[in-house]
């Protein structure tokens, strides 16, 4: 990503710019002729737009109004957040950040629309109004997340705030008003509230669109209907590159295919394998980055391609990260407040990945459980794996989460004693974004560019070998201390004997393991 730095005259450039032109007008004058200068809602002035290199996309062209956004230190804040959280600790090249994914959704948005605009603009009636408002919500959809990617939302908050129903698309429209507030950018409040609208498009808090008609407009960022949308094409590109893992998905050909007919974005027929291959991609990287076991992402809902669950080494280790460093969250929060901050707009964009910094260095004695925490995940004595498995099928529709507790309770005899506080749990749920549900059967598609007909494809007219289920549940394990595995893996085996009459777990306990080496 070539460096952007904000200007640190920020408006004042345009009042110098009006000042060269009228030199011997009063100061009141001056601040006139900028008002004046000021490019309008959607305007692709070049004297005002600059351009920032990004290793994925080359060059953006960043527009006027997305400049006045991007200079703010709620905006620059996305740069001390990482887009995968703490992957990084197994991953050591995936460091980028919510700040560059930001600029590359922004980017991938107007190309979008672009292309709308060159086949279909005169019949969509899309105008600059139109741009510059989906430019915007691809730009800030994700200035609402918290420290470590989705960990803060979908494990933090959770814990120290039962029933909480808090989500970073909801913050992201809280710290935009407040962001327009402080720097007193020129937006008109309609507009304000569609890229609000359509950020939040396909959370569960999504509201009635205000927009009478253009609804399509609301699926190129956060698509509520079936899943594809620009957000999904920048970031599995990014972490694939990051991570370094390869990527058959190619973006640009669903965004040269798309059209949109009846008010829905539809694609041609030709491409229903492509779009599997988003789907099965991001599939790739839950399994084997999002949820690797020693850096736990299990926030993120997973895609299974098969009866069975490939789990590298790696997954398991981040898993374990991210459920430690949890509960270092969680003892430091009762005294720095963390929690509070995700109530408050103003003080909510203090809060970044450089908290564990200040935990660490900290010299409060109230912090000390936290601090031993934060030095295990530095000297890799992370929370043991014990095992996991997949839930059956047939016991899916009524899955409740395993707890520490379920798991303590099935202990039998042992000459350890367990408590919840040794057993840490994670329940990782697997799906295609719909549940159960196949996200492909709600894509409309058409035949040809020149057919006018929309239609929904099944599986079973494209392939036989693609998965015939869409959802799985994996639960897995772990021991916080290294001496307690035995106990918590049988413990574990217990409650699946238990609960289903058999082990289902694939691994076998560490003891029947050491037996067979002898």
């Amino acid at each position: 990503m070539g460096e952007y730095c904000a200007s640190p005259e920020g408006d004042s450039a345009l009042a110098a710019a009006a000042a060269l032109t009228f030199p011997s007008q009063s100061p009141v004058a001056v601040a006139a002729a900028a008002a004046v200068a000021r490019p309008r809602y959607g305007s692709c002035d070049r004297r005002y737009v600059k351009q920032v290199f990004d290793n994925l996309h080359g060059s953006i062209s960043l527009d006027p109004l997305a400049l006045q956004f991007v200079d703010t230190e709620e905006f620059q804040r996305l740069r001390d957040l990482k887009q995968l959280g703490l992957t990084y600790l197994v991953y050591p090249g995936a460091v980028h950040t919510r700040f560059e994914h930001s600029l590359g959704v922004y980017s991938l948005a107007g190309k979008a629309m672009n292309n709308l605009k060159t086949y279909q603009g005169e019949e969509l009636g899309i105008d600059r109004i139109d741009m510059q408002t989906v430019k915007l919500a691809g730009l800030l959809h994700d200035i609402g997340h918290g420290p470590f990617s989705h960990l803060f939302e979908h494990e933090f908050l959770p814990r120290v705030d039962p029933g909480s129903t808090w989500s970073h698309e909801n913050m992201s429209a809280l710290l935009l008003d407040s962001i327009v507030d402080k720097h007193a950018i020129d937006i008109e409040d309609d507009y304000l509230k569609m890229v609000k609208e359509m950020i939040i498009a396909s959370s569960k808090s999504a509201t009635t669109k205000s927009a009478k008609d253009k609804h399509f407009l609301y699926d190129i960022v956060a698509n509520g209907r079936n899943g594809i949308d620009v957000d999904k094409f920048d970031y599995i590109d990014r972490d694939c590159r990051a991570c370094g893992l390869g990527s058959n998905f190619q973006y640009w050909r669903l965004m040269e295919g798309m059209r949109v007919m009846g008010d829905e974005i539809c694609y041609p027929a030709k491409d229903y394998l492509s779009i599997h291959k988003l789907f099965s991609t991001r599939a790739d990287l839950h399994r084997t980055v999002y949820t690797h076991a020693k850096v736990k992402v299990k926030n993120y809902e997973l895609v299974q391609l098969g009866d069975n669950i490939s789990v590298t080494s790696e997954s398991i280790r981040i898993q374990a990260v991210e459920l430690m460093l949890v509960d270092a969250l969680i003892e430091a929060n009762d005294y720095l407040g963390i929690s509070l901050h995700a109530n408050d707009p103003e003080d909510f964009w203090k809060l970044d990945d450089t908290i564990i910094k200040s935990i660490e260095t900290a010299p409060n004695t109230e912090l000390k459980k936290a601090k031993e925490i934060i030095q295990r995940i530095r000297r890799r004595e992370l929370y043991k794996f014990c095992n996991q498995y997949s839930v059956p099928k047939d016991k899916l529709e009524h899955f409740k989460n395993i707890t520490s507790q379920d798991i303590v309770c099935s202990q039998k005899s042992s000459g350890v004693l367990l408590k919840e506080e040794d057993v840490a749990v994670s329940n990782v749920k697997i799906d295609l974004t719909r549940g159960k549900d196949n996200p492909l059967e709600s894509i409309k598609f058409f035949k040809d560019f020149g057919c006018d007909e929309k239609f929904p494809i099944t599986d079973d007219r494209v392939s036989h070998l693609l998965p015939a289920y869409n959802e799985d549940r994996i639960v897995r394990v772990y021991a916080k201390k290294p001496e307690l595995v035995e106990a918590v893996s049988e413990a574990f085996e217990n409650l699946q004997l238990r609960m289903y009459g058999e082990k289902t777990q694939v691994h076998e306990t560490p003891k029947k393991k050491r037996m067979r080496s002898l």
